[in-house]
């Protein structure tokens, strides 16, 4: 099991954006975690700010869906994200073509 956890994760992500990767992007998106560290988070991401709390969005533009300790794999390097989404462990909802882009919005390691 990994030592860092998705709440660390998830408050690290604000710190992490790079508004120059999303501009013109207008758009909530629904994390639903599974597992271990289960629970919902909503990211928020407009005029080059990136916001995120705990809850579940009214009507997200995109929804992941993953179990936790895959989805810090996928954040942490140690598994690809295509191929985790290939293999049914992360499960996308709604705007796949922001899912494509939504890793390049970040540096998280």
């Amino acid at each position: 099991m990994s030592e860092i956890t998705i709440e660390t994760l998830m408050n690290r992500m604000p710190k992490a954006f790079i508004p120059e990767k999303a501009i013109g992007v207008d758009a909530v998106i629904q994390y639903h975690l599974t597992g271990e560290e289960a629970g919902d988070w909503i990211i928020k991401i407009k005029d080059g700010q990136c916001e995120v709390e705990s809850g579940v969005a009214e009507n997200p533009k995109m929804t992941l869906t993953a179990d936790s300790e895959d989805y810090k794999n996928v954040i942490l390097g140690k598994i690809d994200g295509m191929k985790a989404f290939m293999q049914g462990k992360l499960k996308l909802a709604g705007d796949l073509n922001l899912a494509m882009k939504l890793t390049n919005f970040f540096k998280l390691r």
